[in-house]
């Protein structure tokens, strides 16, 4: 009989302390949170991105691709509490700043991520030097996290592609000679 109430309390003091203790949360000035239940977000309604003011700058071949649902985001605060079947996903949303040379994926790339290199239409060479400052939007964290593997990758592979493409396509201004 002690056996058993001892086996018991001892169970009942490690679950509050895994469970219990462990489930109150804070989040940051700088971040936002979506909380998952069983792996699903906490979504706002039927609400997708296509509600927003963002969408009204989409093309129409573009309204389908950037369809994400919206999720409940917690603000700056706390403590929150979650059940143990609960996930809390934290986002900076703070603006950052990298080096637009640099590569994620492959850090020797890039002259070791110092310099992008790009060649205009008049077979000119050129190295391009610079930062990307950027942030996660609020309006789309549902994308953010569960959307795109790895989103600064990404988005640097995305704008990396645009530049070296405006560039390709520059061609030096003729000069007169005097």
């Amino acid at each position: 009989m002690w056996v058993s109430s001892g086996v018991l309390l001892g169970f009942i003091a490690w679950f509050v302390l895994r469970y219990i203790l462990t489930s109150f949360y804070t989040v940051d000035q700088n971040e936002r949170a979506v909380k998952t239940s069983f792996g699903r977000a906490q979504r706002v309604g039927k609400a997708t991105t296509l509600d927003t003011p963002l969408a009204e700058t989409l093309r129409p071949h573009e309204l389908e691709r950037y369809a994400w649902p919206q999720v409940r985001v917690i603000g700056p605060g706390g403590p929150y509490f979650k059940w143990p079947w609960e996930t809390i996903h934290k986002v900076k949303v703070a603006t950052e700043t990298i080096n637009m040379a640099k590569d994620l994926e492959d850090p020797s790339a890039n002259s070791n991520g110092t310099m992008l290199e790009a060649v205009t239409k008049d077979q000119l060479n050129t190295g391009l030097e610079g930062q990307i400052r950027y942030r996660a939007s609020e309006a789309n964290l549902y994308a953010y996290l569960f959307g795109v593997k790895q989103p600064i990758v990404h988005t640097m592979g995305y704008f990396v592609a645009i530049l070296r493409e405006r560039i390709a396509n520059f061609e030096a201004p003729q000069t007169n000679p005097i």
